[in-house]
């Protein structure tokens, strides 16, 4: 069993002030043990990142609004995204992990919670991706909650299920720019997959995630390390400004060396290098956010 490196506890406050009501839509809270249980099937041990942690994060950078999103070492046992959420009075929604076996009536619970959306892995690796028979089950029953599907997919996949992408019914969102290598350049097949995907108004992306793309960490003359991911963003988000969103990733779980864990407030200020217009920044903060997961 692998055990992974906890968050920064000193995330820097960014050289910019977001604007109210900003939101994170892609956070995890593992945790405390004691009160909500990693599943028996989990791949990885994280440190306890309970919601306090992430609270006190959000304070230095300056973001009001977050979208909690079910770990896999909580399995399908929401309860802890459920309970981030009904302890911050509205400020949060939440993506669920469901299967097949989940009954409606757990579903509309959920719904009632706060969960705006159902994410699945989608990955090239040998555990933990969903079973695609399950995938188009599980779909079939939480489209009528006006949920989005979040997938974690990587390029392989994503080439792979291109046409089950397309005729999904619901509001697709796509996690860290599909984890494209930056190295293969702004022709390979996913990414130019993903822009054209995007000209549709059901499909979005999230801008986050750049340390899991970028394994160099490469500094650029502001301080800024991921800068390779920089082109990319900047062009997914020329393609449906309306539909990006931003995400820290915390508390940045898988990383197992120290000296590799992001710093929260470095990655929003990559978000001044993908967006430098402000009102594009705006969008991708606040207007993007409330729209997608139903915020007042």
């Amino acid at each position: 069993m692998r055990y992974c490196m906890p968050p920064d506890p000193n995330p820097r406050k960014p050289s910019f002030i977001p604007p109210p009501n900003s939101c994170d839509t892609h956070f995890h809270v593992f945790g405390p043990p004691e009160k909500f249980p990693f599943a028996s099937t989990h791949e990885y041990t994280p440190p306890a990142a309970p919601l306090e942690h992430y609270l006190n994060m959000l304070a230095v950078i300056g973001i009001a609004r977050g979208v909690v999103v079910q770990p896999s070492v909580h399995g399908l046992d929401n309860s802890v995204t459920l309970d981030a959420i009904e302890r911050t009075g509205g400020r949060f929604r939440g993506v669920a992990r469901v299967d097949d076996k989940t009954s409606r009536s757990e579903l509309q619970r959920l719904h009632e919670g706060g969960i705006r959306g159902v994410r699945f892995n989608l990955l090239n690796r040998p555990r933990g991706n969903i079973a695609i028979d399950v995938f188009d089950r599980v779909i079939e029953r939480v489209v009528e909650f006006g949920w989005s599907v979040d997938l974690h997919i990587d390029p392989k996949n994503l080439l792979e299920q291109e046409n089950r992408i397309r005729a999904l019914p619901m509001p697709v969102v796509f996690d860290h720019l599909v984890r494209i290598n930056p190295v293969e350049g702004f022709n390979q097949p996913a990414f130019q997959l993903l822009l054209d995907l995007l000209k549709r108004d059901r499909f979005w992306v999230k801008v986050s995630g750049a340390d899991k793309i970028c394994n160099t960490g490469v500094y650029s003359y502001r301080g800024l390390p991921y800068i390779e991911v920089i082109p990319f963003a900047r062009a997914a988000i020329e393609a449906a400004p309306n539909r990006v969103i931003w995400g820290s990733d915390w508390p940045h779980s898988n990383i197992f060396v120290p000296g590799k864990t992001p710093n929260d407030g470095d990655l929003l200020d990559l978000l001044l290098e993908f967006a430098p217009d402000e009102e594009v920044r705006r969008k991708i903060l606040v207007d993007n956010p409330a729209v997608l997961y139903g915020f007042e």
